[in-house]
């Protein structure tokens, strides 16, 4: 090439950079446009918040309830298999029967089996199955036993 000619390309090469940049320039204006003007701001009710002081922050803040938080990680362990569900607690005594008096001297019994040692019982009112539970109530199909501050009534299941 001549020098005639790399002078050529050099100026019509910066003349195209210039041309370029303008273009950009003008396609940057017109498309951000004019801003609209920022609306002024109005209020809309009529009673004052509460002043908030230096050590009043309660009001202000929401507070955290970090049991609440945990307590879905405590129930959803991630570490159990998908769908497990925590054991049902298991019933210390099973009702087999009641029996109900005819006349009023005799009292209302009922028959109740041991569900750990297999162990069966006749109980009355009053009569006390371990050195916590104590029989309360005893009515047709159902038993009521009271342990611990507890009252928990045994029922004789639909199929009988």
């Amino acid at each position: 090439m001549s020098d005639r000619q790399r002078n050529f390309f050099n100026k019509r090469t910066c003349y195209l950079c210039i041309a370029g940049a303008f273009v950009l320039l003008v396609v940057f204006f017109a498309f951000k446009g004019p801003t609209p003007p920022p609306e002024p701001l109005t209020r809309t009710d009529t009673a004052e918040p509460p002043q908030n002081r230096a050590g009043d922050r309660t009001r202000t803040r929401p507070v955290f309830d970090s049991e609440a938080f945990y307590r879905t990680i405590i129930d959803n362990n991630l570490f159990r298999p998908l769908g497990w569900t925590p054991p049902r607690p298991q019933e210390p005594y099973r009702l087999l029967g009641t029996i109900l008096p005819r006349d009023a001297n005799t009292p209302p019994q009922a028959i109740l089996q041991s569900t750990t040692e297999h162990q069966t019982y006749i109980v009355t009112l009053g009569s006390n199955l371990d050195a916590d539970t104590q029989v309360v109530d005893i009515q047709s199909k159902q038993v009521t036993l009271f342990t611990q501050g507890q009252q928990r009534t045994l029922m004789l299941p639909s199929g009988f």
